[in-house]
């Protein structure tokens, strides 16, 4: 496939889709990501993708950069997995989107080409910032309650299963936490089990309030 045909392919997708060489200019841009970022094709091609998009992660860090990792993976052939971002809409309003990058290579132009397809995640943002409020809430109800810590677990938690609760603390989805931690949704959910076993409590988000009054995570 050429990049002619890329570009016409890329039409007909759904999600947002933009095609970015590897000087980081970006060479095509479909009617989804028109709707979703609101720049024009005609203004948007030609123009760099990091002055377009700038991107940050979910901590705040930059990630849209001239010689951003996502080209520099697309010159070497590494594998890029999907992530979150942060963009800039050209209303300047922010928009959470999810990424998944496709190489490309042309073999007549020689060119490497890095396709990006965004998916809007503006509703999982929101569950997860809700899910960190009610997990602040709970712990200064705790505190407020002057209570004493309940007692240290039976059996200690393990590494695994404190970096678990730590990602769960941050309202992040069992699914995402899976995926960073390498292992199976099985797997998370017998994690689960023995934490709740351990600590006494019958549900995630027990476990996590639980943990952080003991100061476990």
């Amino acid at each position: 496939m050429l990049e002619s045909e890329l570009h016409k392919l890329l039409e007909g997708t759904a999600d947002a889709a933009f095609v970015v060489d590897a000087q980081g200019l970006t060479r095509s841009w479909n009617e989804a990501a028109e709707k979703l970022l609101g720049y024009r094709a005609a203004d948007a091609i030609g123009q760099p993708c990091a002055g377009l998009i700038e991107g940050h992660g979910p901590l705040g860090t930059l990630v849209c950069e001239h010689d951003c990792h996502v080209l520099q993976c697309v010159a070497t052939a590494c594998e890029i997995p999907n992530f979150d971002l942060r963009a800039k809409a050209a209303s300047g309003h922010p928009v959470w989107v999810n990424v998944s990058i496709l190489r490309f290579y042309d073999p007549r132009t020689r060119r490497h080409l890095a396709v990006h397809f965004m998916r809007d995640i503006a509703g999982r943002k929101k569950t997860e910032e809700l899910g960190r409020k009610l997990l602040d809430a709970a712990r200064d109800l705790l505190t407020l309650s002057g209570d004493p810590a309940p007692p240290a677990p039976i059996s200690p938690l393990t590494e695994q299963e404190q970096r678990l609760l730590r990602s769960l603390a941050t309202g992040r989805r069992p699914a995402e936490i899976a995926r960073e931690l390498g292992i199976t949704g099985r797997t998370l959910r017998n994690h689960l089990y023995h934490v709740n076993r351990k600590l006494g409590t019958k549900n995630r988000l027990e476990a996590v309030i639980h943990a952080a009054r003991r100061g476990l995570i």
